[in-house]
C-alpha cells in the first residue's frame, strides 16, 4: 500500500512541477525574447502596431499623429506644434525634472485652449522586442496624460496611443539617435 501511496503522489508531485515549469517559461516568453516581428504594414489602415486608448477602441485619431503623416508617405518629423515632445531615459517611463517643466508648459498652453484635444504618443527606440516597446510607449504615454491630468488638464481632452518602436524620428544605432525617439510625441486636434 505504502508503493501504491508514494506513487500517487509522485503522480502529483510530478504535474504540480510540470504546471511550475509551464508556468515559468510562460513568464519568460511574455518578458520577451530575442527575436523581432516587424509589422511594416503601416499603410493598411489598421492599428496593429499601435497600442492605446483609442486604438484598443478600434479608431480615433486626429489625422495629424505621427501614423496619418507615414501613411500619407511623410516621416514623423517631431513637431508637436505649440507642444513640447517629452523625453525619456532608456527603458524607463519616469518623467524626469527637465520631462515635468517641459509638462507644466504644456499644461498651461492646454488650459487657455480649451477647445484643443491631443492624442499622446508613446514612442521607443528600436532595441527591445516589438511587444516590449508597445507596453513601453503605452506606459510613457500613461505617465505623460496622469501628469497633465495632476496639473489641471481635463482627462476627457486626452487619449494615448503606443506606437513602440514603429515610428522613429532617427534611423542610426546612436545613442543621440536612440534618445531621440524615446518620446511622448502630441498631436493636436480642435475640437467643434
Amino acid at each position: 500500500m505504502s508503493a501504491v501511496l508514494f506513487e500517487r503522489e509522485g503522480s502529483r508531485m510530478n504535474r504540480w512541477l510540470g504546471l511550475v515549469v509551464v508556468a515559468a517559461m510562460a513568464v519568460l516568453l511574455g518578458t520577451g525574447c530575442a527575436s523581432k516581428q516587424k509589422n511594416g504594414n503601416l499603410g493598411s489602415g489598421d492599428d496593429q502596431g499601435a497600442l492605446g486608448d483609442e486604438a484598443l477602441a478600434g479608431g480615433g485619431g486626429s489625422g495629424s499623429g505621427s501614423l496619418s503623416l507615414a501613411q500619407r508617405g511623410q516621416g514623423p518629423n517631431g513637431d508637436s506644434g505649440p507642444l513640447h515632445d517629452v523625453h525619456f531615459d532608456y527603458d524607463s517611463f519616469e518623467l524626469d525634472e527637465s520631462a515635468r517643466q517641459t509638462m507644466q508648459g504644456n499644461a498651461e498652453w492646454l488650459k487657455d485652449h480649451p477647445n484643443v484635444r491631443v492624442e499622446i504618443e508613446g514612442h521607443c527606440d528600436d532595441r527591445g522586442t516589438v511587444e516590449y516597446n508597445l507596453a513601453l510607449g503605452a506606459k510613457r504615454a500613461a505617465a505623460v496624460k496622469n501628469y497633465l491630468v495632476a496639473l489641471g488638464v481635463a482627462r476627457d481632452r486626452l487619449t494615448t496611443i503606443s506606437y513602440g518602436e514603429e515610428l522613429p524620428l532617427c534611423h542610426e544605432e546612436t545613442e543621440s539617435c536612440w534618445s531621440e525617439n524615446r518620446r511622448a510625441h502630441f498631436a493636436v486636434a480642435t475640437t467643434s
